[in-house]
């Protein structure tokens, strides 16, 4: 007989949603493995005594995570998901005829809670798998990807010079700025003639899809930038098209592929430029956990000559690979450690003279031969055809670049090359493609920060929760005993 389900929408007065949810569901096993009670310590000093009750802040931090975990970057989306789903209710505390919060509040709360309530409440996730031995702290790898920032390059507008007003607004007296004056102040006077003369050339090549095409534009970081969002960088990666990104640096821990460190940079400079300030919190996050940083992998965008002076200072061995336009040796000429000078190949010196500043700001060491060595010299029209004499420059990091090219070479440093792709690079495609960080919605740089801490926070729940320590089977064995000598085997001896 077919059977027919009808249905009838009653009121239930004997429904439980603790009863609903199973033990081994993911938010169930959340809600019994983390308690959240600290948050009200760290937020209180943001509340004022008086006036209508906020959103619970553990509730908030609650809604953040569902969010990473469920990949929805959406607040308003996000809001509808938690409002049909069972055990999401019973993680943020609900009951299934409760309001959720509105879309709106959410995103106040965040605007008022600064950077520092998100970074503690990743340093006691943090803290927890610590506990738990997920962390070696040895050896991290770091890497960093751009994240599509909310804003469009079809709204980008050109930056003001020092004192120039907006256009279309009348101002009486000193001009007004509308915007912060770091966002909207214009590069210096040579950066822009440098990016005009680049722009004039792009034009004038017919190897540039769409640079002569009458409504192509040529925008850059130094001329234009985003009225609603001024921190967002024009960036653009290798394969895929230019847009309005920020930058995600992450420290990988070598061992369980666990997140120590996170930090949002701007898109538009060298990631070299970020790892002072990513080595100074994750050395202060390991030592508050008395862990120790020995091995520091990254590829070759951390290449710098102050970093690898950095990292020896501090003791940590830098597995970096030395930048391509770096040199390990000069052509044609022996370097000489004891004198600290070059020798050429008809056998002149180029002694050290003094330091410079070359033209990107680095301190570089000058040699230079002496005038009447060049001048007599059969080789001067072929080495130096106008200048009085011969002179090389190389950067007062030329010994740090020298042992980190060593360690490139050798067969750890492969080694560590391929651990570093194999760690930090699925960690990224991961946090990019499942746990929401493919855009940011919300604006600005600290905005970003504290988004990409949340994303990093549920990525390290999920290692903890799927964690399992090893169990270190013992096994018993009765072995014989020994044989003692005898008169007629005086060879036996005791085993």
């Amino acid at each position: 007989m077919q059977g027919h389900k009808h249905f009838t929408d009653k009121a239930s007065p004997q429904f439980r949603l603790s009863e609903r949810v199973p033990s081994y569901n993911l938010y169930h096993r959340l809600r019994e493995l983390l308690d959240w009670d600290f948050l009200y310590h760290e937020t209180q000093p943001l509340y004022g005594p008086t006036g209508r009750p906020s959103l619970d802040p553990v509730v908030f931090f609650k809604l953040l995570l569902v969010g990473r975990l469920e990949n929805i970057i959406s607040d308003r989306r996000l809001v509808g998901q938690c409002a049909l789903r069972l055990d999401i209710l019973y993680f943020l505390g609900y009951e299934v005829d409760e309001d959720l919060p509105w879309h709106s509040t959410i995103s106040r709360t965040r605007q008022r809670y600064p950077s520092s309530v998100f970074e503690r409440l990743f340093d006691w996730v943090f803290a927890q798998c610590v506990a738990q031995g997920l962390v070696a702290g040895e050896r991290q790898a770091v890497d960093s990807a751009p994240v599509k920032a909310n804003a469009s390059l079809d709204s980008l507008q050109e930056k003001r010079l020092a004192g120039e007003a907006a256009p279309g607004l009348r101002v009486v007296g000193k001009p007004v700025e509308v915007l912060s004056p770091t966002a909207v102040r214009s590069a210096p006077a040579h950066q822009l003639r440098r990016e005009a003369a680049r722009q004039a050339k792009r034009q004038q090549t017919p190897d540039h899809l769409g640079a002569r095409h009458a409504q192509a534009r040529l925008v850059s970081n130094k001329t234009h930038y985003s009225p609603t969002n001024p921190e967002a960088r024009i960036s653009v990666k290798p394969g895929k098209a230019r847009a309005l990104n920020y930058l995600c640096s992450l420290a990988v821990d070598t061992g369980h592929g666990l997140i120590t460190h996170v930090q949002a940079d701007l898109a538009d400079s060298r990631d070299s430029l970020h790892l002072p300030r990513l080595l100074t919190g994750l050395q202060q996050r390991l030592r508050t956990h008395e862990l120790t940083l020995r091995d520091l992998l990254a590829d070759a965008g951390y290449a710098n000559g102050s970093n690898y002076a950095l990292l020896e200072q501090q003791r940590v061995t830098a597995w970096i690979p030395v930048f391509g336009q770096y040199k390990s040796v000069v052509e044609g000429f022996t370097y000489d450690a004891g004198t600290d000078s070059f020798t050429c190949l008809a056998a002149k010196t180029l002694s050290f003279k003094h330091y410079e500043i070359s033209a990107d700001g680095g301190w570089v060491k000058l040699y230079s031969a002496a005038y009447a060595d060049c001048k007599q010299c059969p080789r001067k029209p072929t080495c130096i055809a106008k200048a009085k004499c011969k002179r090389l420059t190389r950067t007062i990091y030329d010994a740090a670049y020298q042992r980190a090219w060593q360690r490139q070479q050798s067969r750890r440093g492969q080694y560590l090359r391929r651990v570093r792709q194999s760690t930090v690079e699925p960690v990224f495609g991961t946090l990019l493609h499942h746990y929401g960080l493919r855009r940011l919605n919300p604006r600005g740089l600290a905005s970003a920060h504290k988004t990409m801490l949340l994303t990093a926070l549920a990525y390290n729940l999920k290692k903890l929760l799927t964690h399992r320590p090893r169990r270190t089977q013992r096994l018993a064995v009765a072995l014989p005993l020994p044989r003692l000598p005898t008169a007629d085997q005086p060879w036996a001896q005791a085993a």
